[in-house]
């Protein structure tokens, strides 16, 4: 599913504003920090910190108004265990450069909230022994950033396998009860009917865990969407299976309901504009959702050279529009209201450089690790993490980074 690429009653929800959460504090790496209201970490963008040219948090939170971030994705080492990294390469323990991120965001009045799972790698869930060491893993997360809330990304592969989906869920448990406060999202994937086979046993499995998060959010994307209208059918429809697997009322289902969107074109040629985001934001408003997010800020800017629906990238939407124009839905979300600007004008064509030479030839037999460069349909890529008989294509979510035509 993803990616160009990671308790509320009904009454609560209803309640909630930008300035409506009661804080908490939590020590960390860089001092303690003070959380926002809940809100904002359900209006909280996907932002991938160390890959597809992450933008400037400082610059964005200037422009929109916008206070959190979600970054995306903690994963199980590529080599195999049961201790966090980012990307599957980099150790949380030891890591300096998202941490310069998380501090620079919180010097000027935002925070984070930080993913676990998604599309690519190996998850936790899939490598720890049991729920208890998948939630010491993500524990070691928490307490190095001092977080205040977290994201389950749960889809393929891995929320088809039983034992990490049990393992998983069980650790967003453990979290809850040993973080009080912690605002728990969990996200999976989306279809027309609300959400897939997979999807509905997730959700069993945290009902007989007795495990309630903030909310359980849906991606209605890359699943044969098209614009606004279907996505809304989809929240409604998974709006229905909240009910009848939590045996809750129309009202609560939707105070425990997420929507994770994406912003321009979709893996699969979708084209979600801004006016989609529009009609999907009013819908979770006026439903007094829970949840309203996207991936990605890296893709939030149009595409240089202009190439508006051609191509998916993971740093540029592909449709037209401004810098940041999909973060302000999310600052809208949250209840604030973005700063106005002066449209920017459409930026003029760059000329297209001189191909570069080609690599040796991508093979589906060959081992790749990070940084291994080969070529493929007249393309230089670049691996970003081990990799075996995986087609080069442009995917965030993919192990190739396209360098260009060769």
């Amino acid at each position: 599913m993803r990616r160009l690429r990671a308790c509320l009653g009904a009454a609560a929800a209803v309640g909630l504003t930008a300035a409506g959460a009661t804080a908490l504090v939590a020590g960390n790496a860089s001092g303690a920090t003070t959380a926002l209201s809940n809100r904002w970490y359900a209006a909280a963008p996907y932002l991938m910190p160390l890959d597809n040219d992450p933008p400037d948090p400082a610059a964005v939170m200037d422009a929109t108004g916008l206070k959190a971030f979600q970054l995306a994705f903690v994963l199980a080492p590529n080599g195999g265990g049961c201790s966090p990294t980012w990307g599957g390469t980099a150790p949380v323990s030891s890591d300096t450069a998202v941490q310069s991120v998380v501090d620079t965001v919180r010097a000027k009045g935002g925070d984070v909230s930080i993913s676990v799972g998604g599309y690519g790698g190996t998850k936790l869930g899939q490598t720890c022994a049991d729920p208890s060491a998948t939630a010491a893993a993500y524990q070691q997360v928490i307490t190095k950033y001092g977080l205040h809330a977290i994201d389950f990304d749960l889809e393929e592969p891995e929320y088809e396998n039983t034992a990490a989906i049990r393992n998983e869920i069980g650790a967003a448990k453990i979290l809850q009860q040993n973080n009080p406060g912690l605002y728990v999202s969990v996200t999976t994937a989306g279809t027309a009917d609300g959400t897939g086979w997979f999807g509905k046993q997730m959700l069993l499995e945290a009902k007989s865990q007795g495990f309630t998060p903030n909310n359980f959010s849906i991606m209605p994307f890359d699943g044969g969407f098209n614009g606004a209208a279907s996505q809304t059918s989809a929240l409604t429809n998974f709006n229905a299976i909240l009910q009848s697997t939590f045996g809750w009322d129309q009202a609560t289902a939707y105070a425990h309901e997420g929507f994770s969107g994406m912003n321009g074109r979709s893996d699969t040629g979708e084209v979600f504009t801004q006016a989609d985001f529009q009609t999907v934001l009013d819908y979770a408003t006026s439903h007094n959702m829970d949840r309203f997010t996207f991936w990605s800020l890296n893709r939030d800017r149009p595409c240089t050279p202009v190439d508006n629906g051609g191509r998916t990238s993971g740093t540029c939407s592909s449709v037209a529009q401004n810098p940041w124009d999909f973060a302000k839905y999310s600052v809208r979300f949250a209840g604030a209201t973005p700063p106005s600007t002066t449209p920017t004008p459409t930026p003029t064509p760059t000329p297209t450089p001189t191909p570069a030479g080609c690599k040796t030839a991508w093979s589906p037999s060959a081992v790749y690790t990070a940084g291994d460069e080969a070529s493929y349909n007249h393309h230089n890529w670049k691996a970003k993490w081990w990799t075996q008989n995986e087609m080069p294509s442009a995917t965030d979510w993919g192990p190739w980074q396209d360098e260009g035509a060769c």
